[in-house]
């Protein structure tokens, strides 16, 4: 097989991978709203539990009920707090339940569970307490060019592992423009997402624990190494394939594990 046969080749398998890896991420990850159903004599209900809110206002969580004697209850209190549990009637809307969650500021976390009951039995929709962060906006001229670059980043670096294995002769180029696009991505654009989100540039290792800028920072590393060492002698392709399988692992991370969140026990208030 031809070399630009083959090139052609990989770079559709690097996109459609890719596609899935992101998937993967949008579905897995903390912020993926928690979606199911219950059965109330017959009554199937289905419902969304939002686990992320990036508004200014009081997060809105709604769902239809077309039995009018269903009723909600909403219990809840902040996150990581001394609150006790407060518990409020669910409004009717129509055929609608809601409940609103009380707005936080950026990182503030509310816990939540919702009890339907109809005849006095009970329903809890979850059998774990739902967990909800809230967050500022980001503008999409930031927001954007984040996520274009960091999915051009994991196109790139999957193309270049690709690349050393079949020790082609772009493995230099490709590694540059993954160094690049991470470096964009990740380091530039990343940190002012996460300030417009939750109010700091940097909240990954040494000021906290935010795995999404650790490993953001590891995987730059092995890309730089990588870079550093094809840049000495072109013939290295083993640190292309190196740094592909580090970002390839820290992708399959779910997003947003381990983020940015207020401890109000330690703030006092």
């Amino acid at each position: 097989m031809k070399y630009k046969t083959k090139s052609i080749l990989l770079w559709i398998f690097a996109i459609i991978f890719m596609s899935g890896i992101a998937i993967y991420q949008r579905l897995t990850g903390p912020t993926h709203p928690i979606r199911g159903k219950v059965n109330i004599e017959n009554n199937v209900i289905k419902y969304k539990l939002l686990t992320s809110y990036g508004g200014d206002d009081d997060a809105t969580i709604s769902f239809e009920v077309p039995d009018e004697s269903i009723e909600g209850r909403f219990i809840y209190k902040r996150f990581k707090s001394f609150d006790e549990w407060l518990e409020v009637p669910m409004q009717k809307n129509a055929k609608n339940l809601i409940a609103k969650i009380p707005h936080q500021p950026p990182a503030g976390k509310v816990i939540y569970k919702i009890i339907l009951t109809k005849n006095n039995k009970n329903y809890t929709l979850t059998e774990e307490p739902v967990i909800i962060r809230f967050k500022g906006g980001v503008p999409a001229y930031v927001l954007i060019p984040h996520i274009i670059f960091m999915f051009l980043a994991m196109i790139f670096s999957l193309r270049t592992g690709f690349e050393a294995l079949i020790k082609g002769h772009n493995t230099f180029s490709y590694t540059r423009i993954t160094l690049f696009t991470l470096l964009i991505g990740g380091l530039i654009f990343g940190p002012i997402v996460q300030k417009f989100a939750f109010g700091a540039f940097w909240t990954g290792w040494p000021f906290g624990h935010d795995l999404t800028d650790n490993k953001t920072v590891v995987a730059f590393v092995f890309w730089l190494i990588a870079f550093i060492n094809l840049y000495k002698n072109k013939e290295k392709r083993g640190w292309a394939l190196v740094a592909a399988v580090v970002l390839l692992a820290i992708y399959l991370i779910p997003h947003s594990v381990l983020g940015s969140e207020i401890d109000y026990t330690a703030v006092g208030n």
